[in-house]
């Protein structure tokens, strides 16, 4: 009976030591988690804060401002004139300032966007008088990119960059012919006899799309303008010139378009006399990005989770 219970002790002793170190192992295990996702944390700040670009980084007293007309341009954007003229503003601002750069790699996009901005550089132009602007264009300057860029003193290409594309376009879809295979009935009311002008399930009407033509003609007009303020004489005498065509840098440069080749970076040490670059393009702070980064992360573990039990569980319909 005593070795009995001798035993029984024994198994009791074994059974809490086990009991304990199980319990170590999952406390180490919450801390190595909770180590891991702070270290990851940590690691995107850094990322970020790496990325970001710094304007006291750079001691010279003497600077190359850049600002960067990257992407489509549009309300709410990336590229939209609450962005880029803040931007502007502060490159010219800034007292070490000899010159401003327009990195340009736009196809285009709204013209009332580029337009707020082609009338900043020039006011900021007035303003500061002595700052040259020169664009310089990447891999395209179209449409909208190109309004802006005839803002600047000198515009630079490469050789093998799209430049041009002085039109105005309006896009739409029809489909009644589509819905008339297919027996639906479009059922339109509205009070004011073209109020459902563009719509895509009724036919066009040939009143509607003269007017159309004719705001976009008088767009255009505006469009064309703009060019011959900022390129003056320098335009050549070409027909195709304002017909919505677009060339290569080198064709541009013969056009007028464009006046040479060039880079941001040896604008800044040829022409402008200030080589070092600094960055004046407004950017999201890191915690912004952060904010993003984690938000889509979290949606990306909520979306897998969603389809692991959708795949694990019976459905019924």
């Amino acid at each position: 009976m005593k070795e009995q219970n001798q035993d029984a002790i024994e198994a009791l002793k074994t059974i809490a030591l086990e009991g304990l170190k199980e319990q170590k192992r999952a406390r180490r295990w919450g801390i190595f988690f909770k180590l891991a996702m702070l270290a990851y944390v940590l690691f995107l700040v850094v990322a970020m804060l790496g990325g970001v670009k710094g304007k006291s980084v750079i001691t010279a007293d003497k600077i190359t401002a850049a600002v960067d007309i990257n992407g489509v341009i549009m309300d709410g954007g990336d590229v939209s004139a609450d962005n880029v003229i803040p931007s502007l503003q502060e490159a010219f601002e800034d007292k070490r300032t000899k010159g401003v750069i327009l990195r340009i790699n736009s196809p285009g996009g709204s013209p009332v966007q580029a337009g707020y901005i082609n009338d900043e550089i020039y006011r900021l132009k007035s303003k500061y008088k002595n700052i040259p602007v020169y664009a310089v264009v990447s891999d395209i300057c179209a449409s909208g990119g190109y309004y802006i860029a005839v803002a600047a003193d000198n515009i630079y290409v490469d050789k093998a960059s799209i430049v041009g594309s002085i039109g105005v376009r309006m896009d739409a879809f029809g489909f009644q012919e589509a819905m008339k295979k297919l027996g639906i009935e479009r059922r339109l009311i509205t009070a004011g006899e073209h109020k459902g002008i563009l719509d895509p399930f009724s036919p066009l009407k040939e009143n509607e799309v003269q007017h159309l033509k004719t705001m976009l003609a008088r767009t255009h007009k505006q469009f064309i303008d703009v060019v011959k303020k900022g390129r003056g004489k320098r335009l050549a005498d070409n027909p195709d010139l304002f017909t919505g065509l677009f060339w290569t840098g080198e064709d541009a440069i013969k056009l007028g378009l464009a006046d040479k080749l060039g880079s941001d970076t040896y604008i800044a040490r040829e022409v402008i006399g200030a080589e070092d670059i600094v960055n004046f393009t407004a950017e999201k702070d890191v915690f912004e990005k952060l904010a993003e980064r984690v938000s889509t992360s979290v949606s990306t573990a909520i979306s897998d989770t969603l389809v692991k039990l959708s795949a694990e569980k019976p459905r019924m319909y």
